[in-house]
């Protein structure tokens, strides 16, 4: 009896891994908004957020905590053994009552995010389960103010993970999650990041996760996170990207010594040919987005751009700008400097549509 149990058991989570990979996709903006949605209605249905290694998972649901002042307990899973969860049994009057570790929540609201969890062993997955299905485990149970969500990768992204028994995965609101160039250069440009990471991802946006069986280090919205505090210390990046990309980054770099003074661009004193090589033309563009910190800059910068490079470069240099002064008080001074100046009309409709995504 147990063997067909088992088998059915089996069986059950195979058919619900292939439907995991139906699952409608969403992007990790869009995992944002959908959390904060499930806060906002207080609906404490356990939550999975399946995917890829490296593309922010675990920080979007640190940011939708702090965003909702929500305390956050976040639990490496595949880190515990069976008792880090159950707790220590200790007797009591011929009794064992369990004694349940310091680290689960005891009162007021929050998250307990309990990450990686497809990568824990069935026993330890078995405890999981517990809190998941009952919220509660031995004597312990979860306070009512408190969301319980997981996350973890899939076996396509080459992790080692195990198979989710059917009756846990069903207890959950399934996401599958992507991730873009456009939502990490929306992050890269409103946190400074080094420029010759966002031009090179504009020119070589495979590059911005890419998973290499044969190296522990390669390419991710993650690691070029963590390139980027290695370039700003002098550092080569392999380590973070692995020796294949960052070997190409490194031959992208050589065509910054190319480029023409950026300063007096920007300060409408110079107005240099635009570069003919493609990724030359990337580095420039996306060096004078950046490096403009005021409008009157910026509007150096895209009449150079319209009058040298043309509207393909332009309407780059405006998603850029754009991108990076969204959130800034900034926003509405671009748009009267555009508004303003006739040459620049032509990339007024385009901001409209930037400015409402």
């Amino acid at each position: 009896m147990r063997h067909i149990l088992s088998l059915v058991n089996n069986i059950l989570s195979i058919l619900f891994l292939k439907e995991v990979k139906k699952m409608k996709k969403l992007s990790i903006k869009k995992l944002s908004s959908y959390l904060g949605s499930i806060v906002n209605h207080n609906i404490q249905s356990s939550l999975m957020i399946w995917g890829a290694p490296g593309i922010g998972k675990s920080s979007v649901v640190s940011s939708v905590a702090k965003k909702n002042n929500l305390e956050l307990i976040d639990l490496r899973i595949s880190q515990l053994a069976p008792t880090d969860l159950r707790g220590i049994p200790v007797p009591a009057n011929k009794v064992a009552s369990w004694y349940p570790p310091e680290f689960l929540p005891k009162e007021g609201k929050g998250i307990l995010f309990l990450d990686e969890i497809n990568m824990a062993p069935p026993a330890v997955q078995g405890i999981a389960q517990q809190l998941i299905l009952d919220r509660k485990v031995g004597s312990y149970r979860v306070p009512d103010g408190w969301f319980i969500w997981s996350a973890g990768n899939r076996k396509e992204d080459l992790a080692a993970v195990f198979d989710m028994p059917a009756p846990l995965a069903n207890r959950f609101i399934h996401l599958e999650v992507t991730t873009g160039l456009d939502e990490f250069k929306e992050y890269a440009l409103k946190n400074n990041v080094d420029d010759r990471i966002i031009s090179f991802l504009n020119f070589r946006p495979k590059y911005l996760h890419k998973i290499d069986k044969n190296s522990p280090s390669w390419p991710s919205p993650r690691s070029w996170d963590i390139s980027n505090s290695l370039l700003h210390a002098n550092l080569d990046i392999d380590p973070a990207i692995g020796e294949g990309c960052a070997a190409e980054f490194r031959s992208f770099c050589k065509v910054y010594k190319t480029l023409p003074d950026i300063e007096p661009i920007l300060k409408g004193k110079a107005k240099p040919k635009f570069p003919d090589d493609l990724s030359a033309k990337y580095a420039l563009t996306c060096a004078l987005a950046m490096r403009a910190k005021t409008i009157k800059e910026v509007e150096n910068a895209f009449l150079y751009i319209d009058e040298k490079g043309g509207m393909e470069w332009l309407s780059q240099c405006t998603y850029d700008v754009s991108t990076k002064w969204k959130s800034s008080k900034k926003i509405d001074q671009l748009v009267d400097m555009i508004a303003k100046n006739n040459k620049l009309m032509k990339v007024a409709e385009r901001l409209q549509k930037l400015l409402a995504a």
